[in-house]
């Protein structure tokens, strides 16, 4: 996907999620990319400027699979400690 269509992805997703302006979006994924998380390629564009495509590398989808795991990880702990605290 290009920049525009990720910001749209989200903003569909949640309306309430202000934080993936353009303006924000773009900065997290060219560091994403340095980090070896994505990798993209410009195409031209018949309707405007040339656009920036991004794809998760191989590297990425491990890093987001560890991720998915941590939080999973927290969330249940969380989750556990609010309950016990129902409870009291």
């Amino acid at each position: 996907m290009y920049g525009y269509q990720i910001a749209k992805l989200i903003e569909a997703y949640d309306e309430s999620v202000q934080m993936m302006k353009q303006g924000a979006l773009y900065p997290v994924l060219r560091s994403l990319e340095n980090s070896g998380l994505l990798e993209s390629h410009v195409d031209p564009s018949v309707s405007g400027p040339p656009r920036r495509y991004y794809t998760i590398t191989k590297a990425g989808q491990e890093t987001l699979e560890a991720w998915a795991r941590i939080w999973n990880q927290t969330k249940a702990f969380v989750d556990t400690l609010l309950e016990e605290n129902n409870h009291v």
